[in-house]
């Protein structure tokens, strides 16, 4: 009879260790799961930065092409143009 209770005792202790092991794991999870929300977010402004940064610096190019700078002139023309073309595309909409 003791062996049986010293096996059941010994299933207890088991089970103990294992909804520690349990709760600490879910715990750890749910910290990590906020950390990476906090991460995307992160990642999310610094993509949004990076854009604005990156339309700021073609913006500066075209000043700097239609001030007068010989580089980048080809590129300055392109954009010109298709801003033109999508102006047009907007008027031809507007006037539907």
């Amino acid at each position: 009879m003791s062996s049986i209770t010293q096996v059941v005792n010994l299933v207890e202790d088991k089970l103990k260790t294992l909804l520690e092991n349990y709760k600490f794991l879910k715990e750890e999870n749910e910290f990590l799961y906020g950390k990476l929300a906090v991460l995307e977010n992160q990642i999310t402004k610094e993509k949004q930065n990076f854009n604005e940064i990156e339309n700021k610096y073609q913006l500066l190019k075209i000043a700097k092409t239609i001030e007068g700078s010989k580089e980048d002139t080809r590129e300055t023309k392109l954009k010109i143009n298709a801003l033109i073309r999508e102006i047009d595309a907007c008027i031809t909409q507007l006037s539907e």
